[in-house]
């Protein structure tokens, strides 16, 4: 089977060394921030922040987080060309919906007489997954992974290379980004840049998945 698609995803695979020579260029980082932006979530919620790490200072204290666990991810922090931290709301609440709502009205793309009806599912979704505590933090985190995934194949479409990294120290990262973050929790990141010519292991290796029959039902 030849088609685009399906070949992003053949080619795509977990970087696990970076050339720290090479950059990706700012056309390329305006698409991914597009991709991120648009990426899908739950009732349309968007809950959720992408701190993108690019300058030195910033990927020292991204190095810095890994002082006390899962050392073997600290070096993708130097070497990467970005860094990308996918955080989300624990707390999203009407008033974050609202925002959304409102954006939905001015783009054109919800009736302004569907706003009630529309702000009244949305939170019946979100209400279904807030606990008694105003937490939801397990619904929403599930939408960075949404963004997560699009991301992948979007920057596999560009020739970036990258590395999903849920070995991260969350606790860390939300004490030395805890400006950036504003409340918001990091639990995932991505590494992009361009694997090490003849120093990454798995660049050129062949895709290992199940077969489509024991992982796929069609009925």
């Amino acid at each position: 089977m030849t088609n685009q698609i399906v070949d992003d995803l053949n080619c795509r695979y977990t970087c696990k060394k970076y050339d720290p020579s090479k950059r990706i260029s700012s056309a390329d980082m305006a698409v991914i921030k597009d991709a991120l932006r648009m990426s899908p979530s739950s009732v349309n919620s968007q809950p959720w922040k992408f701190i993108i790490i690019e300058s030195d200072a910033a990927k020292q204290r991204f190095h810095d987080t890994f002082a006390n666990k899962f050392e073997f991810n600290q070096h993708h922090a130097k070497a990467a060309s970005h860094i990308i931290l996918f955080a989300y709301n624990p707390y999203f609440t009407q008033e974050h919906y609202k925002k959304v709502v409102d954006a939905e009205v001015e783009s054109g793309h919800l009736p302004a007489d569907k706003y009630d009806e529309m702000m009244e599912k949305g939170m019946f979704f979100a209400g279904l997954n807030t606990d008694e505590t105003g937490y939801n933090g397990c619904w929403t985190k599930a939408q960075t992974y949404l963004a997560l995934g699009n991301t992948l194949h979007a920057v596999a479409r560009l020739g970036i290379d990258s590395t999903p990294m849920e070995g991260i120290d969350s606790e860390l990262i939300g004490k030395i980004f805890k400006e950036e973050l504003g409340g918001y929790v990091c639990d995932v990141a991505l590494a992009l840049g361009y694997h090490l010519k003849d120093g990454d292991v798995n660049h050129g290796q062949p895709k290992a998945r199940l077969p489509q029959e024991d992982v796929i039902t069609v009925l």
